[in-house]
């Protein structure tokens, strides 16, 4: 009793340092994003914080800024930090995973969300788009659009495939032509968004509807659009996916967008991570890989 009054007296703290070198635990969630500049990825820190929050964890969060070998140091960082476990949604041009494979020599278990790589080990969780794709065609076909174009992000992304694929299917559904210069691709920058959108406008029959890769991408292309004196959602439309809530203050935002959980995503990530007691060995009966079935919400209902 003496030793703790003293202690307040002297406003002593404890030295959470050796506290953790005795435990052998840092108390630290390490979390790996492309860009929080994005509502997207700023959503769905607030599910991993949420669930650090309720285990009494402290999170580290590095920004990649979708650069592969940004994220390599920042693994490396993370790694020298003695963070307990790490969560990552994959750089775009991220095309190898030995950076994340080196540490399993420290014990440091790793899940993947949103953007995952194509491992049959890894555990992850990510949203299936093949099958809003293909709504996505079935909602403008509805609306009396026949001549639908895609801007597809890059092919290092396995969303990219999965929303390429789920637009084929939705086409060939209707009985709709094919043409692969209705397909262009974007790496998600700015330029790259205006020049894949010049192409389509650039096109003998121009189409009347865009689904695009994200909403930042419907954003740059419809400001694109704009600036050639087409009327939005009247001359052309767009649909995308992400369903951000900030378009929703927009005067003409996406008619459609694709509602992909970042939030759920997160939290699923951070509750397997925390369910992975034995950092050694795993948990085999986790499943490595979640998957949830994402939502095509119009506008009209936000």
């Amino acid at each position: 009793m003496q030793v703790r009054q003293l202690a307040g007296e002297l406003n002593y703290e404890p030295n959470q340092a050796a506290i953790s070198f005795k435990k052998g635990k840092s108390m630290t969630l390490g979390v790996i994003l492309p860009n929080l500049g994005e509502e997207y990825f700023f959503i769905a820190i607030n599910g991993i914080e949420d669930v650090a929050t309720r285990n009494n964890y402290t999170v580290l969060i590095g920004q990649s800024h979708d650069d592969a070998a940004r994220e390599e140091r920042i693994t490396d960082t993370m790694r020298r930090q003695r963070v307990d476990r790490l969560i990552v949604s994959l750089a775009k041009k991220t095309k190898t995973n030995g950076h994340f494979d080196q540490l399993r020599k420290y014990y440091i278990p790793v899940v993947f969300f949103d953007r995952v790589p194509d491992l049959p080990d890894a555990y992850s969780v990510s949203c299936s788009l093949e099958k809003s794709s293909v709504e996505l065609v079935d909602w403008l076909v509805g609306n009396e659009h026949t001549h639908i174009c895609l801007i597809k992000g890059p092919d290092t992304l396995i969303h990219s495939k999965q929303r390429l694929n789920g637009y084929y299917e939705g086409l060939k559904k209707h009985k709709l032509k094919t043409d692969n210069a209705l397909v262009v691709s974007t790496d998600l920058s700015k330029n790259k968004t205006q020049d894949a959108m010049h192409k389509l406008l650039a096109l003998r029959s121009r189409p009347t509807a865009v689904i695009a890769f994200n909403d930042y991408v419907a954003l740059e292309a419809i400001k694109y659009c704009r600036s050639r004196g087409l009327k939005i959602n009247k001359d052309i439309f767009f649909v995308s996916y992400a369903n951000l809530p900030i378009t929703s203050y927009l005067d003409e935002p996406p008619v459609a967008s694709v509602e992909q959980f970042p939030y759920l995503q997160a939290e699923k990530a951070a509750d397997i991570l925390f369910r992975l007691i034995n950092t050694k060995g795993g948990n085999e009966s986790l499943p490595r890989k979640i998957i949830l079935e994402s939502k095509v919400v119009t506008n009209s209902s936000k």
